[in-house]
């Protein structure tokens, strides 16, 4: 019998943890929310690394579709190397990291705090520096990660600054899906994803593409076949995809194609037939089956939650293709658990 993995069986842990979170910080994503609609922050910005740069990239997608203000990363390296003075005030600057031990992520929080910003950190360890250094704490008490790939501390930061949103924008619609998210994202891990390992297994190198709230989940999923399948991919937009990278797609080059439900879904159809033409091969993930080899995901009942609940059958694919290529996800060469860049 094969020993699960600590990824596995973190990702089996999702559903809890992000209940947990809801129930616990309800009062908090009010109380801030309300801060938030006082301040009237004419932009936001983020701050984060890895796949908490990711969650940022969907909160960033959301609010501006939502609330229609726009939301900028900053590079850590601008205070922390660069020393760079900044002008953030009436701004509120977001800092994403589940260990919240990141030097650089940590000084720029203190940069962006002494420049005028209310700062918001989101973390898994509500002891850490960057707990300290930030106005706010919002913990997302996920619970011990050991697996090097962040899964459930990815989706309980992502919605930690969905409920956020929610909560500041008093979007009734969002908030109910949000609620929703656990029992939701138990369905998602029910989703029958195992048709493309071995396929996928088989690659050399793979695109993922997404558009809007769904391309930071492409991002998400091309840096997980990297750090735990030893498997080379990018992430593209659905249209820049049409640019440079187009020319190196031939001879059945796998795509996963991630199209929910949303705006984009018109879009990234006519990206997908341009891609089909040009000789990829398509896995699509969308609930009409309109495409071959398509992929079915479990929907929230709202476009701006539904890449979550993909995300979270990802992960079952992508542990999975894992397995297939005989590597340990827990493990990956040359990587640990947290990496304290300056």
């Amino acid at each position: 019998m094969t020993k699960q993995t600590d990824m596995a069986r973190e990702i089996a842990e999702i559903p809890d943890a992000v209940a947990r979170l809801l129930d616990q910080a309800q009062p908090e994503f009010r109380r801030i929310g309300e801060r938030m609609r006082e301040m009237e922050p004419p932009v936001i910005v983020t701050c984060a690394r890895g796949s908490s740069d990711n969650a940022a990239g969907y909160f960033k997608y959301c609010t501006e579709i939502l609330a229609g203000i726009p939301v900028a990363s900053i590079g850590p390296s601008v205070a922390s190397i660069y020393n760079a003075p900044l002008k953030l005030g009436h701004s509120v600057l977001l800092a994403i990291s589940q260990s919240g031990m990141s030097p650089d992520i940590v000084s720029l929080t203190r940069a962006a705090g002494r420049s005028g910003a209310r700062t918001i950190a989101i973390t898994n360890d509500e002891a850490s520096d960057l707990a300290a250094a930030a106005d706010i704490c919002l913990p997302i008490a996920a619970g011990p990660e050991k697996s090097v790939a962040a899964t459930k501390t990815f989706i309980s930061s992502a919605v930690a600054a969905l409920a956020l949103l929610a909560a500041w924008q008093r979007h009734e619609a969002l908030q109910a899906a949000v609620d929703r998210l656990p029992e939701t994202l138990a369905k998602a891990l029910a989703q029958d994803w195992s048709a493309p390992v071995a396929k996928i297994a088989n690659a050399t190198s793979l695109y993922v593409l997404g558009r809007g709230p769904g391309y930071p989940i492409a991002q998400e999923a091309a840096l997980k076949f990297k750090e735990t399948a030893s498997l080379h991919a990018e992430a593209h937009s659905g249209a820049e995809v049409m640019h440079g990278p187009l020319s190196l797609v031939r001879d059945r080059f796998p795509v996963l194609v991630l199209s929910p439900d949303d705006a984009s879904r018109q879009t990234m159809r006519q990206a997908a037939g341009r891609l089909r033409q040009a000789g990829a091969d398509l896995i699509c993930v969308e609930n009409d089956g309109a495409a071959q080899d398509s992929l079915s995901y479990a929907p929230t009942g709202h476009p701006l939650t539904d890449p979550l609940s993909i995300a979270v059958s990802f992960y079952t694919l992508v542990e999975a293709v894992s397995a297939a290529r005989g590597i340990d996800p827990d493990n990956p060469a040359n990587l640990k658990k947290v990496t304290e860049t300056i």
